[in-house]
């Protein structure tokens, strides 16, 4: 992962031409979390009464485009994705913080029944199990060696069923082939739908990519729902959580960092092809510390972004594509970088520009690839190590560079 960033970040800068942000642009980056007395995970829903007093920020996600997915249809179906703009409120107590976010979507897409070329909408939400120091935050996308996060998702799915460990396959034959008839085949049709799930959620661990583990032991507790508005066409969704769980403690902090995306399931967005937003800072309203977080994650980058766009152009564009008119050599090379400004912290690209070891992103197949490998393996302790050596060193360079990489992204879809 932390080659695959460094390298992305190196050809986008090559690539990608200067353009300043658009001046209407929602504010992004700052949740201000309403303190209430209760939050109930288990039953938390979009129309509940507890939203009434929470503040609404905007939240902006952007296409993810670090990869190129191996599907001609999708890629076509999400070639000229823009931003899209979250509403996005929050409110917490002692023992749990819940999320509502909004987003505008044209056609609700449902998972019906186990297919493989239907994709439902969906939403999660991810935030890092430990974050002492705001410019070592996760990678953006799955986490990173050494700075786990916690996932959660929920899909739009139709009535399921799922194994549930009772042994019970009376309730899991068609009907017809049942002895019962008029009331009693109401009542086994009773019991059926009852036995069926009409949501899709889980909790995931993740330490790098690849290393994706879904939580079955019940140690993270948490509760998560979606509901679509026909009329106006915008799915809002909500996700409620313990402050402090099995994998980590949010409740010692005055701010945390969250990250939101997105997937649409008409566009077949599945996996790495969704939107997905930067680190956003949620200051707790009424609980002291996390100045510093949000701090870190609000500021406007330091450098120019004129002078960073040249240095990336000059040192980078080979491998790394920053635009579509400044395409790398070969788009299997490096990442893509004509998003990250969307989804990267000035902490992370910082990083990745003078430690391209940090963050190593494992790339396409290296079968597939052989010549365009992103990393290396350690032969004894088999870890990846970048093939991106470090770029600049000095802190005004790295500032103009990352200003300028911050100018890489999607126009916001209005």
């Amino acid at each position: 992962m932390k080659t695959i960033i460094k390298s992305l970040i190196i050809a986008g800068l090559a690539t990608a031409t200067y353009a300043k942000s658009p001046a209407s642009a929602p504010a992004e980056n700052l949740i201000n979390a309403q303190r209430v007395s209760n939050i109930n995970i288990a039953n938390i829903s979009p129309n509940d009464s507890i939203w009434r007093s929470a503040k609404t920020a905007s939240v902006i996600l952007y296409p993810q485009t670090t990869i190129k997915l191996n599907d001609a249809k999708a890629n076509a179906a999400n070639k000229d994705n823009k931003a899209k703009v979250a509403k996005v409120s929050a409110v917490y107590n002692n023992s749990a913080i819940a999320f509502k976010i909004t987003w505008k979507d044209d056609t609700q897409s449902v998972q019906n029944g186990y297919k493989s070329d239907v994709y439902p909408d969906g939403f999660a939400m991810q935030v890092p199990v430990s974050f002492n120091d705001p410019k070592k935050l996760p990678y953006i996308g799955m986490g990173s060696e050494g700075r786990p996060v916690l996932v959660h998702l929920t899909k739009a799915v139709s009535l399921h069923y799922e194994p549930n460990g009772n042994g019970d396959i009376e309730h899991q034959i068609n009907p017809h082939n049942t002895n019962a008839f008029g009331s009693d085949l109401k009542n086994y049709d009773d019991k059926v739908n009852k036995l069926g799930k009409q949501t899709y959620s889980r909790a995931f661990i993740s330490e790098g990519f690849r290393s994706m583990t879904e939580i079955k032991d019940g140690s993270d507790t948490f509760g998560m729902k979606m509901v679509y508005d026909a009329k106006n066409k915008t799915w809002t969704g909500v996700v409620a959580k313990k402050l402090r769980d099995g994998e980590a403690d949010l409740s010692k902090y005055g701010a945390i960092p969250v990250s939101f995306a997105i997937w649409d399931g008409d566009k077949l967005n599945r996996g790495g092809v969704k939107r997905l937003s930067s680190w956003v800072a949620v200051k707790l309203q009424g609980k002291a510390g996390g100045d510093a977080l949000v701090k870190e994650l609000t500021s406007k980058p330091k450098g120019d972004a004129k002078a960073g766009q040249a240095q990336v152009e000059a040192m980078c564009a080979s491998c790394h594509t920053l635009s579509a008119a400044k395409q790398a050599t070969s788009a299997y090379m490096a990442p893509n970088l004509n998003n990250i400004g969307g989804y990267s912290t000035n902490a992370y690209l910082a990083e990745s520009i003078k430690d391209p070891e940090a963050v190593v992103v494992p790339g396409y197949n290296r079968n597939a690839h052989k010549s365009l490998a992103w990393y290396n393996l350690d032969a004894k302790t088999g870890k990846r190590t970048t093939i991106m050596p470090p770029m600049m060193s000095d802190d005004k360079s790295i500032n103009d560079a990352v200003a300028y990489l911050k100018t890489l992204k999607a126009e916001v879809e209005k």
